[in-house]
């Protein structure tokens, strides 16, 4: 045993073959991050779920599951990972273009796959696949990318986006442009091209408004003056702001939100759970669960900076980053800072696919990381 990490077995470098994962090599840091923040969000979710012990049973089964796919993918060495990018890349464009086809709708939009024993989100799958993609690609190629190179690297990313915009997820696809774009990000894309790319962006505004739905225009435009609508569409960030301002800087008590429980906070155990925590442990709760979340990326981006490999810096950079931008949009959407776009709080949020996938994620940085250690001399 080590201070940085917990070894289960012998495993010297030379049986490190794929598929034969005889070992686990667990971060330690990062596990007791994981752990604490896991278990402050169940603290949170049994007051957002009305104390309901069987609904909070479900949530402790979904993140069992997500803590033994953080196990599962722990253990295998990052050249596996490697080698099967561009299969897990093109079964996640195939399940996407299922759901295109035969999905299954829920409060109008067409993002689910139903097979039987379960029923999941295919484009989660891509918030992974996207940037071990972009990573796969740049790998065997000098940095920074080449312009021609770029656009492969675009296509790579937006190909995807747009499929999740279509169902629509407006939400996820910008969580898969992220994880995409800050991979090239990492990747060492010049700052001309970086200008370029906002410029671009800006300019293509009045085409993307007017693709979007209904619905999506309106959170814009309650974004920009929710008082405009404080009944209808301004009334869930209006409630939330309520809410975060009310509980102060020590909270009103655990389970005494009024918010919540008078039901006037909407979506209170998943998308607007941060609410709930800063009216019921005010802003010291609140710094305390982002000062978790920044330790568990600043001990990803440690893990990145001592990868031996340019595929696994640019992923474990690139999941620790995305992991930033979740809670980025979460929190700023929760605040008025942000229109609403539906990303949940990160292992807070009531919800199980993107649990698991960010758990996964995680499992990827500990298999990184657990390598240069059994690798080390």
């Amino acid at each position: 045993m080590s201070l940085g990490s917990i070894e289960l077995g012998k495993h010297p470098a030379a049986v490190l073959r794929p598929l034969q994962f005889r070992s686990v090599v667990i971060d330690l840091p990062l596990l007791v991050i994981l752990l604490a923040i896991s278990a402050y969000g169940f603290i949170v979710l049994y007051s957002a779920l009305e104390e309901n012990s069987a609904l909070l049973l479900r949530q402790g089964i979904r993140l069992a599951i997500a803590f033994g796919a953080f196990l599962v993918i722990a253990q295998i060495p990052p050249r596996v990972l490697r080698r099967w990018t561009p299969w897990v890349f093109c079964l996640g464009m195939v399940l996407l273009a299922l759901v295109e086809i035969r999905g299954d709708i829920g409060k109008g939009a067409q993002r689910w796959l139903d097979l039987g024993v379960v029923r999941f989100q295919p484009s989660e799958i891509m918030k992974l696949a996207v940037p071990m993609m972009v990573a796969w690609f740049m790998h065997e190629r000098t940095l920074p990318p080449r312009f021609s190179q770029l656009f492969v690297l675009l296509a790579i990313v937006f190909t995807p986006a747009l499929m999740v915009a279509r169902q629509p997820d407006l939400g996820t696809a910008l969580l898969i442009v992220a994880a995409g774009g800050i991979t090239i990000l990492l990747a060492g894309v010049s700052f001309r091209l970086i200008v370029a790319a906002g410029v671009l962006a800006v300019g293509s505004a009045p085409l993307l408004w007017n693709y979007m739905h209904d619905y999506q225009r309106a959170r814009v435009m309650t974004f920009l003056n929710p008082e405009t609508d404080p009944l209808g569409a301004g009334y869930n960030i209006i409630q939330s702001k309520i809410a975060l301002g009310s509980g102060g800087l020590f909270g009103k008590g655990w389970l005494n939100g009024t918010q919540a429980h008078l039901e006037f906070l909407p979506e209170r155990s998943t998308d607007f759970v941060f609410a709930v925590m800063g009216e019921e442990f005010g802003l010291l709760g609140l710094l305390l669960l982002l000062g978790l979340y920044l330790a568990l990326i600043g001990r990803g981006l440690f893990i990145a900076l001592q990868a031996q490999e340019t595929y696994t810096r640019l992923l474990a950079g690139a999941l620790s980053l995305t992991f930033f931008f979740y809670v980025f949009v979460n929190a700023g959407m929760v605040s008025g800072l942000l229109p609403i776009v539906g990303v949940p709080l990160p292992f807070i949020s009531a919800g199980g696919t993107s649990m698991v996938t960010l758990m996964a994620g995680f499992g990827m940085l500990v298999a990184i990381q657990g390598n240069k250690k059994l690798l080390a001399p």
